[in-house]
């Protein structure tokens, strides 16, 4: 299962027109980055970020994180150049923002083919509009998808939710996401925190995207990484209960044993699995080095 997982705990947009920032990204802990040419990109600004973020992925100094590059939409001067760019610069994914259809993942996978990207390139599909939330199911199960990225500000603002502590009116749009993610068995990475300078709110905001099942969390601020990290990672009281858990499971079917209880509570294949998960995302976050 090792091989299975790559963390994702946290996924740090960076602006890719600010060189400075590109450097400073390659000391960061980010297990992602997102070079972006969208929302924290001028207008005068685009055309050299996107010659920046084709050189910072191509350069191969940021170690191991991954590299992503974020395109302009389709519906702008930028977009299709962008796309053009990404394929061929040796990031791992394009994130498409306001992605609503099957038919535009269809776009930018012939595009990506038609401008030369490795089969293996990827789409990251951002969730930002209703149109995306009511095709979810079918954005995630496309084939070269392979994340939901929820723009969570976006995605207030068309319907006209208030951003609040605790994130009431967006909850049932993230779960619907989430379940779509689960069902087609991709990534799904949870929206950004505004206020960075707020990072106990940002810290409860992370602890309830982990706990609903988000395997990261987007981030906009360097000082949002810690946090990230180490609340999407297993913590050494998990890590030992996940172990007890194998242990005593395997043992059990050696003895044949129709029972098998873990401080008193009864184990199923469920709580097996979900301890090995846990032993495989300590493994793999541990290989990050």
């Amino acid at each position: 299962m090792d091989s299975e997982i790559r963390p994702r705990r946290s996924v740090l947009y960076m602006p890719a027109a600010n060189e400075r920032a590109l450097e400073k990204a390659k000391s960061l802990a980010a297990d992602s980055i997102i070079f972006d040419l969208e929302d924290a990109v001028a207008p005068d600004a685009k055309a050299d970020a996107r010659v920046n973020a084709v050189a910072a992925a191509s350069s191969g100094e940021y170690g191991n994180r991954e590299l992503t590059i974020r395109c302009n939409g389709f519906d702008t001067q930028w977009g299709s150049d962008d796309l053009a760019a990404a394929a061929r610069s040796g990031a791992t994914a394009v994130v498409i923002p306001k992605v609503g259809s099957v038919e535009t993942l269809d776009l930018v996978s012939r595009l990506l083919d038609a401008a030369g990207a490795p089969a293996e390139m990827q789409i990251w599909a951002m969730v930002e509009t209703p149109t995306a939330i009511f095709d979810v199911r079918a954005i995630a199960h496309h084939p070269r998808v392979a994340a939901l990225v929820m723009g969570t500000n976006d995605l207030a603002r068309e319907l006209r939710a208030k951003l609040v502590p605790g994130r009431g009116p967006l909850l049932p749009h993230l779960a619907v996401a989430l379940a779509a993610a689960r069902e087609s068995g991709k990534v799904i990475l949870d929206g950004v925190y505004n206020d960075v300078k707020n990072l106990d709110g940002f810290r409860d905001e992370c602890v309830q995207g982990a706990e609903m099942g988000f395997d990261g969390k987007t981030l906009i601020h360097p000082g949002q990484v810690d946090i990230a990290n180490e609340v999407w990672a297993p913590n050494e009281e998990e890590v030992v209960a996940a172990q007890r858990i194998i242990d005593a499971f395997e043992e059990g079917l050696r003895e044949g044993r129709g029972v098998i209880t873990v401080d008193g509570r009864m184990i199923e294949n469920l709580h097996v699995d979900n301890a090995r998960r846990t032993l495989a995302t300590a493994a793999a976050i541990s290989a990050l080095g």
